[in-house]
């Protein structure tokens, strides 16, 4: 496949030409202080922020907002307050009071990230934070047809999955992130990823956001592709009320998709990743921003459902079946598989103790309830954490004890399978695909001893694709159960070459002495894995880490692959210049990509 073309066609220089008809910015009037002269106290913008979201919309009390300034994983620092708009509007207003004020912005939606790139980071910020969660602010829309749909800031992958189901459409992802409630404009502002083989990492060229430009004035960007209203003011109220268009929506030159990502997964030998976070080809604006701007509304595309779906459970004690079969799966098949999700049997074990109270929690109340409860469990555990007389992480506790009560969860093959093999793929086949791949398979496997497959029934697919995305939140579990005895955690999500035969990594004896249980699950197709590594107690985190990263540096793999850099990575070049291109006073989400976390010198603050 020609990357050279992908890339050239994809830059911001030529895509700023073509798609010059479709620019509308506006100014706003309202412009940073000077930095450093704003003697305005606390109190006096707590209560200009109550003046436009009234005091049950703001949470200022540290003991009471600390799971907003927690990420899911690690990380925390202070804020001013935590803002909950209830309507767009309300979020234009507190970003006007936060400009004006010249505060920084920790945009937030589910904040159900892994790289701390929701939360603060500590607390040697230069000027106070405002933390503005946008969950309230869900209003979808469906468009053209169905086509397409409009996410505000809220708006879940749930959400959408329910909407679309209506009429036979799907999302860009439907499990995993959705089942721990993250946003479309989540999704869009971290180029995630996700497990639908075909559709890439999420993207679109069509938005509205907020910005700080070089003059320190706040300026509203329409890229929707809508006619909104001709003022900041306006195009706002349009939103809120949905009083726009919704059928017959052109989109210009402007993509609301990665179109190109399928003939990327096929390219089976290239020497490069198929998809990653900081992908250049992929930063545009809203998408790849991590909260650089404050995105009002996206546009993205729809699926269709395949009429005819089959799963397979594959099993192996050769990592290198795995390979062939990506590789003949990939090249053969004339429509590409849906998903293919893969575990290690180490994880496997992991998520079959630490991940059940997950699973029954989404088989039997939704996906749609969690959000809820996630955020209910984070402020008990606010709560209990300040009563030093009881034991650590009691809610997780008692979560892991209830959850033994009830019966085995996962289907009986599935057992089997996990005694027989050291490696598990999930794959679902559609269309003309089911019957091909399914020959693929049993060519394959013929007198092969090594492994083998058999065909999901309904019920046994639902559960293990449900067993699969338990894994990421069963490590952290399994992490804190066992916290006295093992050191800290250690989760990467990478992103390997094409044509990586040893996909199955191999540490030297320096970085596996401090290593105590190393748990492998991940996008098989794609070449995206997420590898969590439980360290031995007292063991270096920093400094295995760094061993780690200069590992896959030499592999030519590219990490984070699906999750913004947050605060855990450093920002590559261009994936700094282009957040500096998007907040040129590093005003939001600042030290991300272990960036600088002062405001920068530009004609606002010269």
């Amino acid at each position: 496949m020609n990357e050279t073309i992908e890339s050239n066609t994809s830059s911001s220089a030529n895509k700023t030409a073509a798609l010059c008809e479709l620019d509308v910015v506006f100014e706003t009037g309202i412009r940073q202080p000077k930095f450093g002269v704003d003697a305005k106290s606390h109190l006096d913008i707590l209560s200009a922020f109550e003046r436009v979201l009234s005091a049950k919309n703001i949470s200022a009390d540290p003991s009471k907002n600390a799971h907003y300034r927690t990420g899911w994983r690690s990380g925390e620092g202070s804020a001013l307050a935590v803002l909950f708009p209830q309507t767009l509007i309300q979020l234009w207003g507190s970003l006007k009071i936060a400009v004006s004020h010249n505060l920084i912005i920790v945009m937030q939606a589910a904040n159900t990230g892994l790289t701390e790139g929701s939360t603060p980071s500590g607390n040697n910020y230069d000027r106070p934070v405002v933390i503005i969660n946008t969950r309230f602010l869900n209003a979808l829309h469906i468009i053209n047809e169905g086509a397409q749909a409009i996410g505000m800031p809220g708006a879940t992958l749930y959400q959408l999955q329910s909407e679309l189901i209506k009429i036979n459409r799907a999302p860009h992802s439907v499990i995993g992130s959705s089942s721990l409630g993250a946003s479309i404009v989540g999704g869009i502002a971290n180029n995630s990823g996700g497990a639908l083989v075909k559709r890439g990492p999420a993207y679109t060229e069509l938005s509205v956001y907020a910005q700080i430009d070089k003059h320190g004035e706040l300026i509203l960007v329409n890229h929707l592709g809508i006619d909104l209203g001709n003022n900041p003011d306006a195009i706002i109220q349009t939103l809120s009320d949905g009083s726009f268009a919704t059928q017959g929506l052109g989109q210009g030159q402007r993509k609301a998709s990665d179109t190109l990502y399928q003939a990327r997964v096929k390219d089976i030998d290239a020497d490069t990743p198929s998809r990653f976070n900081a992908d250049p080809r992929r930063l545009y604006e809203s998408s790849g921003c991590a909260g650089k701007v404050a995105v009002f509304a996206v546009r993205v595309d729809t699926y269709p459902v395949a009429e005819k779906q089959a799963s397979f459970y594959i099993g192996t004690n050769d990592p290198g079946d795995l390979y062939q079969l990506r590789r003949l799966l990939l090249s053969k098949l004339d429509d590409l598989p849906e998903m293919g999700e893969y575990m290690h049997r180490d994880m496997f074990d992991v998520a079959q103790k630490y991940g059940k109270d997950t699973f029954l929690s989404v088989l039997y109340l939704g996906t749609k309830r969690l959000p809820k409860m996630l955020s209910m469990k984070g402020a008990v555990d606010a709560y209990l954490n300040k009563k030093t007389w009881l034991p650590e992480y009691l809610s997780d506790r008692l979560l892991q004890g209830f959850s033994r009560l009830f019966p085995q969860h996962l289907p009986k093959r599935m057992l089997q399978y996990r005694q027989q093999y050291e490696h598990h793929l999930i794959m679902k086949l559609s269309g003309s695909s089911v019957a091909k791949g399914k020959t693929i398979l049993q060519n394959y496997f013929d007198n092969k001893q090594s492994g083998g497959f058999f065909e999901c029934t309904t019920t046994e697919a639902n559960r293990a694709y449900l067993h699969r995305f338990a894994a990421a939140g069963a490590a952290i579990r399994y992490h804190t159960m066992h916290s006295k005895d093992v050191g800290d955690i250690l989760a990467l999500d990478i992103a390997l070459k094409r044509n990586e035969s040893d996909w199955v990594e191999i540490f030297s004896p320096d970085i596996e002495q401090h290593i105590e249980k190393k748990l492998y699950y991940g996008h098989f197709f794609c070449h995206v894995f997420h590898q969590d590594y439980i360290l031995k107690k007292g063991a270096n985190a920093h400094h295995v880490k760094k061993l780690m990263l200069a590992q896959l540096d030499q592999r030519g793999a590219k990490y984070p692959a699906e999750h913004n850099v947050g605060h855990l990575y450093k920002a590559d070049d261009p994936l700094r210049d282009f957040y500096k291109e998007l907040d040129p006073s590093n005003t939001f989400n600042p030290g991300i990509g272990k960036m600088d976390k002062n405001q920068r010198n530009c004609n606002c603050c010269l």
